[in-house]
C-alpha cells in the first residue's frame, strides 16, 4: 500500500521459476524494521521459513535479531533507513553481492547515498553468516521487464498513438501522471496536472475537439467529479480514454488498499444514453494491449471509454514479456472533402472528424443539435440524433466480434466467472491447489460479449469477485443469463491469497 499518512507499510514479494500470477502471503522470509510488524506479520511465516526482528525492541524473540535502530542511530537520516536494511538483509538471502548490493543501491536511493550504503553493508555483515545465500536464486534465461500495471497503461497509451494526458492525483492513479510525465519529452506528449478532475475531463474534451488524442486517469472519488464531463464526451461524441482504478468506497473509503466496488459506477456513468466502451485487463501485460486497444476504439467510435482497473493491478510490480507486435494506433475516420457537418448522420452512426485549423465550421455541442451541431429542440431532429449515436452500439458489437473479448483458460472442471486482476489470484490458486477447472475472463463489460458467454448460460458456475453485493454476478445475470451456482468474494481491502481461495475453492466443488 502507498500509505498517506504514515503507518504499517509492507511489500509483499513472491518468485518462481516457472510462470507465477499473483503474491502469496505465506513468506520464507520475513524482515520486521519494529515489533508491531514482527506481531503483525509473525503469524504468515511459512513452517520453513525465516524471521527477521528489530533486536532494538524485542528480546529473545523467534529468529533473528538485527539492531535496526543501533546502526541507524549513526546516521543523520536515521529514520529514513530501515528500508535499505531491509534490501539489504534480502540481497544477502539470495546471494547478491555487497558490491552488486552497492550498485542497486546507488540507483534507486540516490539521496544520502554515502550513508544509505554504509547502513545497508552494516546490516548485510550482521546476517551474513546466517543468511547467506539461504534462499538462493539464479540467473534466468533472459532478461525481461519489471513493470507496474499503471507503468503498464502508461506505455500502453504511448504505444496507441497518446498526445496528452490529464490526471489530478489519487491513489492508485496517481503514478500514470508521474510516469507520463517522465517520458513527456522522449515521447512528444503534453502532461498537465489542472487544479481538480472537473478541469480534467474538460481540458481533455477540448483536446479532442483540436484532434489530440487524449487521456485521463483517477480513482472512484476523482472519477465521480468527472462524471458530468464524461456526459458532455457522450453528447459531443468525444473520444476520451479514462482510466478508473479502483479502491474500497465509498467515499474515502480506504485509500490505498484495492476492491472492485466501481463496477456498476464505470458502467452507468454519466446521464443520459450514449455509448460507453468499458474494459478491465486481467493482467498486467494484458493492460499495455488492451489500453492501446481502447485508444483506438474510442476514436475508431467517437465516445468515451473507460479503462477500469484496481490497485492490485495499478500498484503491483509484475515480471512479463512484451512485445510491440499487433499494437493498434488510434486512427479516426476523417472528413475529406465537401461542406462539413460534424455530426452527419452516417449509416453505423460515425461522423467524420475535422479539426482546426479549418475554413469549415467546427462545431461540438453539449445541447442536443442537428448534423451541423446547431442546438434543436425539434422532436423529430431529437429522435434522429438519439438513432444517430444508438447506431454505434449496435456496430461497435460487429467490431468487437473480430477481437478478443473473453479470455479462457483450461478445459476441464467447474466453470469459473472472474475479471480484472482477481483473474491472477484465481490462475494462481488453482495452480497452487492443482484443481482442474475452466476459468472465463471477460475483457469486455460494456457491450458484454453475450455472443462469447452464452454457451455458458445452463451451466453451474461460480463466480469470484472483490465485492460485497456481487457486481460482476448480477452483470452475467442481467446481460448474459448465466446464473452463479457459487460467489465467492471478499471485501476487506486485500486481493485473494491463492492458499485461501484454493481452499474455498475446493469447498465449493
Amino acid at each position: 500500500m502507498s500509505l498517506i499518512r504514515g503507518g504499517h507499510n509492507f511489500s509483499v514479494i513472491s518468485t518462481a521459476t516457472s510462470e507465477i500470477h499473483s503474491h502469496y502471503m505465506k513468506a520464507g522470509l520475513i524482515v520486521n524494521s519494529d515489533k508491531r510488524s514482527y506481531e503483525i506479520h509473525a503469524n504468515e511465516l511459512d513452517k520453513n521459513g525465516l524471521i527477521i526482528y528489530n533486536s532494538d525492541e524485542i528480546d529473545n524473540a523467534e529468529g533473528i535479531g538485527v539492531p535496526f535502530y543501533s546502526e541507524a542511530k549513526k546516521f543523520p537520516a536515521k529514520n529514513l533507513l530501515y528500508g535499505v536494511g531491509a534490501v539489504a538483509i534480502l540481497a544477502c538471502s539470495i546471494g547478491i553481492s555487497k558490491n552488486d548490493l552497492n550498485e542497486i543501491i546507488k540507483k534507486e536511493y540516490p539521496s544520502f547515498v554515502e550513508d544509505n550504503i554504509s547502513f545497508a553493508n552494516a546490516i548485510y555483515d550482521i546476517v551474513f553468516p546466517t543468511i547467506n545465500n539461504k534462499f538462493e536464486v539464479q540467473n534466468g534465461d533472459k532478461k525481461r521487464p519489471i513493470l507496474t500495471g499503471n507503468q503498464s497503461i502508461a506505455l500502453g497509451a504511448i504505444a496507441g498513438g497518446l498526445d496528452t494526458y490529464y490526471g489530478y492525483p489519487m491513489t492508485p492513479a496517481s503514478s500514470i501522471l508521474h510516469i507520463l510525465a517522465a517520458q513527456a519529452e522522449k515521447f512528444g506528449l503534453a502532461v498537465i496536472h489542472p487544479e481538480n478532475e472537473i478541469a480534467v475531463i474538460n481540458m481533455a474534451i477540448g483536446s479532442a475537439f483540436a484532434g489530440a488524442k487524449a487521456m485521463v486517469g483517477s480513482s472512484g472519488g476523482g472519477f465521480a467529479l468527472m462524471v458530468e464531463g464524461l456526459s458532455l464526451a457522450g453528447m459531443a461524441e468525444a473520444p476520451i480514454l479514462c482510466v478508473l482504478s479502483m479502491r474500497p468506497g465509498p467515499a474515502t473509503g480506504v485509500p490505498t488498499y484495492t476492491e472492485q466496488g466501481d463496477l456498476n459506477f464505470a458502467l452507468n456513468a454519466g446521464h443520459g444514453e450514449f455509448l460507453r466502451i468499458v474494459a478491465c485487463p486481467g493482467s498486467i501485460k494484458e493492460a499495455f494491449y488492451l489500453t492501446a486497444e481502447l485508444l483506438d476504439l474510442v476514436w475508431k467510435f467517437q465516445t468515451p471509454g473507460i479503462i477500469l482497473t484496481e490497485k492490485h493491478l495499478s500498484e503491483s510490480s509484475m515480471t512479463i514479456e512484451m512485445e510491440m507486435k499487433n499494437i493498434k494506433w488510434a486512427e479516426p475516420k476523417y472528413h475529406k472533402s465537401g461542406d462539413y457537418k460534424r455530426y452527419l448522420d452516417t449509416e453505423d452512426g460515425i461522423s467524420p472528424l475535422l479539426f482546426p485549423p479549418s475554413k469549415e465550421i467546427i462545431k461540438w455541442t453539449s445541447y442536443e443539435h442537428d448534423e451541423l451541431g446547431i442546438t434543436t429542440e425539434n422532436p423529430e431532429l431529437i429522435t434522429k440524433m438519439h438513432n444517430k449515436r444508438y447506431k454505434k452500439n449496435m456496430h461497435i458489437i460487429d467490431f468487437l466480434k473480430q477481437l478478443k473479448t473473453v479470455n479462457v483458460y483450461g478445459t476441464g472442471g467447474p466453470l469459473i466467472f472472474t475479471y480484472g486482476s482477481t483473474t491472477m489470484s484465481v490462475l494462481e490458486a488453482l495452480h497452487y491447489g492443482d484443481i482442474e477447472a475452466t476459468i472465463i475472463q471477460p475483457i469486455y463489460l460494456s457491450p458484454l460479449p453475450v455472443w462469447e458467454l452464452e454457451r455458458y448460460k445452463d451451466e453451474p458456475v461460480i463466480t469470484i469477485e472483490l465485492s460485497k453485493m456481487g457486481q460482476f454476478t448480477s452483470l452475467l445475470k442481467e446481460k448474459a443469463n448465466i446464473q452463479s451456482k457459487y460467489l465467492i468474494n471478499k471485501y476487506d481491502g486485500r486481493p485473494f491469497d491463492p492458499i485461501e481461495l484454493a481452499e474455498k475453492i475446493k469447498e465449493v466443488i
